[in-house]
């Protein structure tokens, strides 16, 4: 079936196997802790010129795109074997919900990615790996805005729980007092 599958090739077999292993393991680690540095933030929320004079394009927290693209880092798959352009394209089709993501799109996106240092290109490659701060960055996009913004978007909703709708009734009324005291016109 796979022509390097045999035993002359177990060594190399074995510490791919490892390097798959470890790439998931540290997914799940920084799945676990979500706690993100605010420089590390900071740089990839807004655009940087290097010492060369190349720009770095942002990504914005909350562009759909950038959700999307977040989203489509998570998968666990492209954690343990590397992604191509091809790869992560229909990963961000199906996530955007569109037919219109094009090939110069994600070349764009992972040039983003790439000069920002959240994904690395292996050598002698068309695959892309996750970097360290790539699996922090892309998790705590990923579950800040679909684990605590949308659900508080919706919260006010007849749908929603009552525990949310009670819990966001309390932040308005803090954020509330808060600006009364400060002095603030009132939000309406």
């Amino acid at each position: 079936m796979f022509a390097n599958a045999r035993l002359p090739n177990l060594e190399e077999l074995h510490t791919k196997a490892r390097a798959a292993n470890r790439r998931i393991l540290e997914v799940e680690r920084a799945d676990q802790g979500c706690v993100l540095a605010s420089p590390a933030f900071e740089r990839i929320a807004h655009p940087t010129v290097d010492t060369v004079g190349r720009r770095t394009p942002a990504l914005r927290f909350g562009d759909p795109r950038v959700m999307a693209l977040a989203g489509a880092l998570c998968h666990t798959l492209l954690a343990a074997t590397g992604f191509t352009n091809k790869n992560l394209r229909v990963l961000m089709t199906g996530l955007l919900g569109t037919t219109s993501y094009s090939a110069g799109q994600m070349t764009y996106d992972l040039r983003r990615l790439r000069l920002n240092g959240l994904i690395r290109r292996l050598p002698r490659s068309n695959r892309y790996v996750l970097t360290d701060d790539g699996v922090r960055i892309a998790v705590f996009y990923t579950k800040i805005y679909y684990r605590l913004l949308v659900p508080l978007a919706a919260a006010d909703q007849p749908q929603a729980p009552p525990e949310l709708r009670a819990a966001l009734k309390t932040i308005t009324r803090h954020v509330d007092d808060y600006a009364a005291h400060a002095r603030l016109p009132r939000a309406s």
